[in-house]
C-alpha cells in the first residue's frame, strides 16, 4: 500500500485515428491519417502511418502519392465524433476517482488522494480495459507521485506496451532515476524545442541531468519558478496540484479558412454572420456576455505584394450582450468598414472574436442605451429549439440555412454518436 498521494496520466493512443477505427475495425493494423480543417495537413497518424514515414503536419498534396502507394486510409477531421468519444472516456475515468483534470481531448490527470488502493497496476488495468470495452479506445496509464513523473510513466507504458501491458508505475526512487535517465530532455513535459536546444548546450541530455544540482542556476535563469517547480516534480516532490476545471473563457474566437478565397461582400457577410452567431451561442452556453466584438480578414500573402495581409477592427458596445442579433449586426457593421477600400482583395480567412466578457448575472444597465429586452427570451427560445430539434435548426435570416461550416471535407466519416440520421447500421441475418 502506498503512503503518499499518487497521480496518474491516462492518454488515449493515436486518439483521432482510434476514434475512426471504433466504427471501422477493418482498419485495425492498417495505416490511417487524419487531416486538418479544409483537408490541409496531417494532424494525426496511426503507428502504421508513422512507420511509412508520414510526418506530423505533412501537407496532404505533397504526400498524396505516398498515401496512395501505401493504401493509407485518409479521414477529414470529425470533431463532433472525437469530442463525444472523449467525453465518454472522461466520464469513465470519473468512476475511478472524483479528482480528474481533463488536460486535453485525449489526456487526463487523475489524483487518488484519500483513496486506499492496494495495487495500482491492477487499478490501471481496470481503467484501461473498461475504456477499451465500453468505448473502444486503446489507452495507456502512467502512475507516479507527481504529475510530471506520471507523464514520463505514461510514455514508458506506451513505448513498451507489450512488456508493461499499457500500465507503468514509478513508485520507488530507483524506478524514478531509471525513468529519468531513459527520458530525453526534449521529451520532458514543459520543455519545448528551443529550450531543449539550449539545455543540450549545457550538457543536459536527459531528464535526470535536469535534476542535478549544478544545473539549478541555469534553470532559474532560463525558466524561473516554472523550471524550479518542474525540477522538484522530477525529483518526486509534488508541487503541481490538479487544476480546477475552467468553466469560463475570457475570450471566444471563431476563425476559419475558406475552401475557396472570397471577394463577394454578400458571401463574406454570410460567413461573418455565422461566425458571430456561433460566438453568441458559446457565450450563452457559459452564461457570459461581451462588450467588444472584433472582426478580422486575412488575404493570401503569396498572392499579393503588400505590407499588410491582416485587417481587423473592433466595436465596444455601451452594454454587454450575448444576443446573436446584436453581435451579428455589429460584426457586419465592422465588416462593411473593413471591406470598404479593400474590395480588390480576395480573402482566404475571416474570423469573429468577442472579448471583455462578464458573467451574465453581473450585467449593468446603461442609463441611456440598452439592448432590446426581448432579445433575452428570444435567444433562450432559439437555444431550446436547437437543443431539442438538432444543431442549428433555427438561424437568423442572413445566414445560410443549409450550411454552418464551409470547409473542404472530402473524407469525412459519419457522426455516428451525435446524429441519429448517421447512426451505425448493423445487418442481422
Amino acid at each position: 500500500m502506498y503512503l503518499y498521494t499518487m497521480y496518474a496520466l491516462v492518454d488515449c493512443n493515436n486518439f483521432y485515428a482510434s476514434c475512426e477505427r471504433v466504427f471501422r475495425p477493418d482498419l485495425n493494423g492498417k495505416p490511417v491519417v487524419i487531416l486538418s480543417n479544409n483537408d490541409g495537413c496531417v494532424v494525426a497518424r496511426s503507428n502504421e502511418a508513422k512507420a511509412i514515414g508520414i510526418p506530423m503536419g505533412a501537407p496532404e498534396f505533397k504526400y498524396r502519392t505516398l498515401l496512395k502507394e501505401n493504401n493509407v486510409t485518409v479521414f477529414s477531421s470529425n470533431y463532433a465524433l472525437y469530442g463525444d468519444l472523449s467525453n465518454r472516456v472522461m466520464q469513465i475515468l470519473a468512476d475511478f476517482t472524483p479528482n480528474v483534470e481533463i488536460y486535453s481531448i485525449d489526456e487526463a490527470f487523475l489524483n487518488f488522494d484519500g483513496m486506499t488502493i492496494e495495487d495500482y497496476h491492477d487499478y490501471g488495468l481496470q481503467m484501461k480495459n473498461r475504456i477499451q470495452k465500453w468505448v473502444g479506445i486503446p489507452t495507456c496509464v502512467g502512475f507516479a507521485p507527481t504529475k510530471a513523473l506520471s507523464k514520463i510513466a505514461n510514455r514508458i507504458a506506451k513505448k513498451f506496451v507489450i512488456r508493461t501491458n499499457g500500465v507503468y508505475i514509478i513508485d520507488t526512487d530507483e524506478s524514478r532515476i531509471k525513468a529519468l535517465k531513459w527520458t530525453k530532455i526534449e521529451d520532458v513535459w514543459g520543455i519545448g524545442y528551443r529550450l531543449s536546444k539550449k539545455a543540450l548546450l549545457q550538457n543536459i541530455k536527459t531528464a535526470y541531468d535536469f535534476t542535478l544540482p549544478q544545473h539549478e542556476n541555469w534553470i532559474r535563469k532560463q525558466m524561473g519558478v516554472v523550471g524550479l517547480r518542474l525540477k522538484h516534480e522530477l525529483e518526486g516532490k509534488s508541487v503541481l496540484d490538479l487544476e480546477p476545471e475552467k468553466t469560463q473563457k475570457k475570450t471566444i474566437a471563431i476563425t476559419r479558412s475558406f475552401p475557396k478565397q472570397l471577394n463577394d461582400f454578400d458571401a463574406l457577410k454570410e460567413r461573418i454572420s455565422t461566425f458571430a452567431t456561433v460566438c453568441a451561442e458559446k457565450l450563452r452556453a457559459q452564461k457570459s456576455s461581451c462588450y467588444t466584438i472584433i472582426v478580422m480578414l486575412v488575404i493570401d500573402k503569396h498572392k499579393y505584394k503588400t505590407t499588410k495581409y491582416y485587417f481587423n477592427s473592433a466595436i465596444t458596445l455601451p452594454f454587454a450582450t450575448h444576443s446573436s442579433l446584436t453581435i451579428s449586426n455589429t460584426a457586419i457593421r465592422i465588416l462593411k468598414e473593413l471591406y470598404a477600400g479593400n474590395e480588390h482583395f480576395t480573402f482566404k480567412k475571416a474570423g469573429v472574436i468577442v472579448t471583455e466578457l462578464i458573467p451574465e448575472h453581473n450585467l449593468q444597465i446603461n442609463l441611456f442605451e440598452n439592448e432590446n429586452p426581448k432579445h433575452h427570451m428570444l435567444m433562450k427560445t432559439i437555444d431550446n429549439i436547437n437543443r431539442k430539434m438538432g444543431e442549428k435548426k433555427v438561424k437568423i435570416a442572413n445566414q445560410n440555412l443549409n450550411l454552418t461550416w464551409d470547409m473542404k471535407q472530402n473524407h469525412l466519416s459519419n457522426k455516428f454518436t451525435t446524429d441519429f440520421t448517421k447512426i451505425l447500421e448493423v445487418l442481422c441475418h
